[in-house]
């Protein structure tokens, strides 16, 4: 037997969702033996390894055979899921029990806190879940005409490859998005752009599926007519983008409305399918909710809402506190959320300004004046300007900071190295933690930390 197919044992997941394990020191010698990535395995394992690559430190290959499976790993759903060529890559864990997917983001989440800044939570949340399918209503589905087989492909990436994958069924998008593949296949084979067409984007609202088509040049009035057939046929939305995400435009005025709500909130905001929202809609609401209730805002205190975006969090803040200043980066957003406000009947309660937060100095801080509570829900970068600001006027010590703080993160490595700066250098303490199972089946670890001080 070949040395790279010898019987490995996994120790743990790695925070792209392979086993991890190690081979035993080579002739005896000193240390813990090379590290070995294996896609497919599962810790508690015993596998054999097919080595697709080899450096002196570690190596990384697939599942070639088990031993000795986990007591977690289930079927998965998907016939496109698995190592085989051509698998599609947009899942990564199908393999692994959903629950214990959780307990695996969990593990990520302490780790990083941990071990990048020395940070442990004093409470751990319960974490929040929702359903393990049809839960994905929004994503980017690559669109592909290959000429040597005369077929279109839509679908996502392939394992590792550009390519798109041959995919019939998607049981992470919601059923309805699902069963349009093929017709989207057979729609777009028929248009005259078809090698033209890079890409269709999906977005689901509370009543509707709106498709935003890609387009590299004008499209001719047959290729319009064909998507107003097809829309008519299958209850969509048709939007169209010629240029970058600005430029999307609805193909007929009346198809120009979406919405999703917050029904604990009585709270409706519309949107345009290519604006920044959350993937899983359930998921959202409750982790709204949650968010909420651990802010904890009080009649008459100021909230500070940061990279606010529509006012997801802002709006619902706005029904508890006296005020909810909300910051963004992007000024027509910013115009967007106040929008959001009236419609609501919240404008006299939540306000919107357009700030360069990842830039914030510490003056620009002290200029926003005293607000007792802040909701932080930064994009993957995370919030240091805003940490380090935190610092730097805690340091000062001239300066009322929050009471509390309420991080949402979707990377845990930002949200430690933010929580070393608020912990060891701002004066807080992490109160609590927990993950937020937004995207099932993925490696991606969504989670809430909660901040907190002494105001003596």
């Amino acid at each position: 037997m070949a040395a790279d197919e010898d019987w490995l044992d996994v120790e743990s997941l790695d925070l792209e969702g392979q086993g991890v394990g190690r081979r035993p020191p080579a002739d005896g010698a000193p240390g813990p033996g090379k590290v070995v990535f294996v896609e497919g395995a599962l810790p508690g394992e015993r596998v054999q390894v097919h080595v697709a690559r080899r450096k002196s430190q570690w190596e990384g290959g697939q599942v070639s055979a088990i031993a000795r499976a986990s007591t977690q790993r289930v079927r998965p759903v998907c016939p496109h899921f698995g190592l085989h060529a051509g698998a599609c890559g947009g899942c990564k864990m199908q393999h692994l029990h959903p629950w214990a997917q959780v307990a695996v983001k969990q593990r990520v989440l302490e780790d990083d806190l941990w071990h990048l800044a020395k940070v442990r939570a004093q409470q751990m949340l319960p974490p929040i879940v929702g359903p393990a399918w049809g839960y994905r209503e929004r994503a980017r589905l690559t669109v592909r005409w290959v000429a040597k087989k005369g077929t279109v492909l839509v679908g996502f990436h392939e394992r590792k490859s550009r390519h798109v994958a041959d995919m019939t069924i998607c049981p992470v998008l919601p059923p309805r998005a699902s069963a349009l593949l093929v017709p989207l296949r057979a729609l777009v084979g028929a248009m005259a752009t078809r090698e033209r067409l890079p890409q269709i984007e999906l977005a689901c609202g509370e009543d509707t599926l709106a498709l935003v088509l890609r387009h590299l040049q004008p499209l001719p009035a047959t290729d319009l007519a064909l998507l107003r057939e097809f829309g008519r046929a299958h209850g969509v939305q048709w939007w169209l983008q010629p240029a970058g995400p600005d430029s999307v435009v609805p193909l007929d005025e009346r198809d120009c409305t979406l919405a999703y709500r917050l029904p604990e909130f009585d709270i409706t905001m519309p949107f345009v399918p290519t604006d920044f929202t959350q993937v899983n809609a359930q998921i959202n609401r409750v982790l709204v909710a949650r968010v909420v209730r651990l802010l904890d805002a009080q009649g008459g205190e100021r909230v500070i809402d940061w990279f606010c975006g529509l006012g997801n969090f802002t709006l619902p803040l706005a029904t508890r506190a006296a005020e909810v200043l909300g910051l963004e980066g992007s000024a027509p957003l910013v115009v967007r959320a106040q929008s959001n406000a009236a419609l609501n009947g919240l404008a006299a309660k939540a306000r919107f300004a357009a700030r360069n937060l990842f830039e914030l100095t510490a003056g620009e801080l002290r200029a926003l004046g005293r607000a007792e509570r802040w909701l932080v829900d930064p994009p993957r970068e995370g919030a240091f300007a805003l940490a380090k600001a935190c610092a730097d006027l805690h340091a000062a010590g001239d300066w009322t900071p929050p009471r509390r703080i309420v991080y949402v993160s979707c990377n845990p490595a930002t949200l430690a190295r933010d929580a070393g700066l608020l912990v060891h250098q701002a004066g807080y303490r992490c109160a609590m933690a927990g993950v937020v199972n937004m995207f099932p089946h993925t490696a991606h670890v969504e989670s809430v930390a909660v901040f907190e001080r002494d105001m003596r």
